[in-house]
């Protein structure tokens, strides 16, 4: 009970947003809505303390990844399957995101079923708790950044108690997508093998990694997963592009002779 109520004491403060940290947006919001499609992983650029220590163990820009439901029946704006700290797994509107730098990251091939299975993994577990067990992990690199080799980072990202009601945001996609075994960020081996004529085959054998080691920047690498651009599917034209004109440079004063 102690430890539960220091981790959520801590969690408020470590998922605090902090305003003057945002990048900003790179479309405007009415174009990412008009962009997002149902079965879309949407990778958020956080501001929080939380933020930055995933961010540095991440190597990346994203912090946070959620789920598009789509725009329900009678909405003017997409929901989102949203794991948050201090709530737990919920949904949200869009606008919850706004003023945030956004990247929309889109599985190939789905078909209207497969994707109602993710998003209905997803929402089985409404409700379930954040792990807090993650909040005090990612603490100590808050306090002190340990100079940890690249390879490492990967594996000091096996966060959490695990426990099947408690969640985290990167985790729980993978784990929704691997219900329907469609990869993420698999490991790859490639086979060779004599064939017909004493030719050799190649074959690429995908291993699943284990969901708890997925992070949001893995969506964004992925070779499975599209980078959709708000501002190029709405019709990117440069020409259109309203430019500020150029400062006025003052001319150097002569030296007095």
């Amino acid at each position: 009970m102690v430890l539960q109520w220091i981790g959520r004491r801590l969690a408020r403060f470590l998922a605090r947003p902090r305003p003057g940290r945002a990048r900003g947006p790179s479309s405007r919001l009415e174009l990412v809505a008009a962009s997002l499609r149902r079965g879309d992983v949407l990778l958020v650029e956080g501001t929080s303390r939380f933020s930055s220590a995933i961010k540095y163990l991440t190597q990346s820009t994203w912090s946070h990844a959620a789920l598009c439901l789509g725009v329900p029946e009678g909405g003017d704006q997409p929901w989102f399957v949203d794991v948050d700290v201090n709530d737990g797994v919920r949904t949200v509107p869009l606008s919850e995101f706004a003023g945030l730098h956004l990247r929309i990251c889109r599985p190939v091939g789905l078909g209207a079923a497969e994707i109602d299975a993710v998003a209905g993994y997803m929402l089985q577990r409404l409700g379930y708790s954040y792990d807090l067990k993650n909040i005090l992990d990612l603490a100590r690199y808050l306090i002190r950044q340990p100079p940890l080799p690249d390879p490492l980072k990967r594996r000091m990202l096996a966060l959490g108690s695990g426990e099947p009601t408690r969640a985290i945001c990167s985790t729980l996609l993978a784990q929704a997508f691997g219900s329907i075994g469609y990869p993420i960020l698999p490991e790859i081996e490639v086979l060779e093998a004599a064939g017909p004529g004493g030719r050799f085959a190649r074959e690429e054998v995908l291993h699943i990694r284990h969901h708890s080691l997925y992070t949001p920047r893995d969506f964004d690498v992925s070779p499975f997963f599209r980078i959709v651009k708000p501002r190029l599917e709405a019709g990117f034209d440069y020409r259109r592009l309203v430019w500020a004109p150029p400062p006025v440079v003052d001319a150097p004063l002569e030296p007095a002779r």
